[in-house]
């Protein structure tokens, strides 16, 4: 297991491209699923593999992180199948911005589907925070950064 680094910058390409799908669940897709463990628990509560210089769809989200249900998912090929119309703003930062935040709008309920690391389908519905880190993961898997909404 290592810690990787954390891309960083608003115009970096790692992080502007669009990630591709995950077909198995291979020893290098295990490493790296560990690898992005342990980068995301230094100090996050959600982690996309661009962010640690993997353009692969997977994401790591720690749902309750201040609570003791505090839990991280491995989401690979993660898909927003429910987007709820009520809305909340509330401040975002980005490991890959330091020192950036900003108010961004998200969905206040989100359904989300995806395979677990052993390769089962999952289907969990979030609301409030953990909708919102969900929401900001999956788009960087999409080339976006919160920073491209701050405004909106």
């Amino acid at each position: 297991m290592a810690i990787r680094e954390i891309q960083t910058g608003l115009e970096n390409p790692i992080l502007r491209k669009r990630s591709e799908e995950v077909k198995e669940i291979t020893p290098e897709i295990k490493r790296l699923i560990r690898d992005m463990y342990d980068t995301l628990h230094l100090d996050g509560i959600g982690l996309a593999s661009p962010q640690v210089g993997e353009n692969l769809r997977i994401v790591l989200v720690t749902t309750d992180p201040e609570t003791k249900k505090a839990k991280t998912h491995t989401m690979i090929n993660p898909v927003i199948t429910f987007f709820s119309e009520e809305t909340e703003i509330s401040e975002e930062g980005c490991l890959s911005l330091p020192k950036f935040f900003a108010n961004i709008s998200r969905s206040r309920e989100v359904i989300v589907q995806f395979k677990n690391e052993k390769w089962k389908t999952q289907i969990i519905k979030l609301n409030r925070l953990n909708a919102r880190i969900v929401q900001h993961e999956i788009d960087h898997l999409d080339g976006i950064l919160f920073a491209d909404k701050a405004g909106k």
